[in-house]
């Protein structure tokens, strides 16, 4: 793969959160800002989705209607951009925030051409909220927002390291894909990302990279184009 100019990266909300499983852990987001910020000096635009599930993990009774539920995961995600982004402010990186409806003064109602002045002017732009729709997962959304802003790539950290054949926690034997179509991953019905982020993918030609986050300078990597996971050509 070659070296990429606007990358979306995706990291998750539990990875964050670091041995505690919940909230944030600091140290974990300091690492994830130094690999971003060298990145960003090479002269590559950063945006970047996080999931909410260190928070919030969907809907968890049945006491709560499906709609409110996405709505507080959609509140857990723009929780983590306000945290994330001030640690990158902090390493020297400058930000923005965009939401898909009004959040007050904190962040920006998202538009593609506010996002491309933070983009040329050198800022990490963080989407928060999802889609602003229940029933759509922050994978769709990083989807959308990368297909919306022209991304070359949509890198995918996680806490396992690739695209595997079966789950790799329950099935010792499963086999991990160095490369595999997002064709594939569909017909497969494999969790790399939700069916319906999978199918805007297929439908739009847009490429992903899966790898584990807690891997030494995985992101870096990865932004350079070295992919120590998996790689899902569209």
């Amino acid at each position: 793969m070659d070296k990429t100019r606007r990358v979306l990266l995706k990291l998750s909300g539990e990875a964050l959160a670091g041995p505690k499983k919940t909230g944030f852990d600091e140290e974990t987001v300091k690492k994830v800002a130094a690999q971003v910020k060298a990145s960003v000096e090479k002269g590559v635009q950063v945006g970047i989705v996080i999931g909410g599930g260190n928070f919030w993990r969907g809907r968890q009774s049945d006491a709560i209607d499906r709609p409110k539920a996405d709505q507080i995961g959609m509140l857990a995600t723009i929780m983590n951009c306000i945290y994330v982004s001030e640690i990158f402010r902090t390493a020297g990186m400058k930000t923005e925030i965009f939401t898909p409806f009004m959040c007050g003064a904190m962040t920006k109602l998202f538009s593609k051409d506010e996002a491309n002045t933070a983009f040329a002017e050198g800022k990490v732009v963080f989407f928060a909220g999802g889609t602003g729709h229940p029933y759509f997962s922050t994978d769709t959304g990083i989807v959308l927002r990368a297909i919306e802003m022209e991304a070359d790539i949509i890198l995918l950290a996680k806490a396992i390291d690739g695209v595997y054949d079966s789950d790799p926690a329950v099935n010792p034997d499963a086999k991990k894909y160095d490369s595999i179509s997002i064709q594939e991953v569909v017909d497969k019905r494999l969790a790399v990302i939700d069916l319906t982020a999978s199918i805007m993918c297929l439908e739009n030609h847009m490429p992903l990279a899966v790898f584990g986050l807690n891997e030494e300078n995985s992101i870096t990597k990865a932004m350079n184009g070295t992919i120590t996971g998996t790689i899902v050509t569209a």
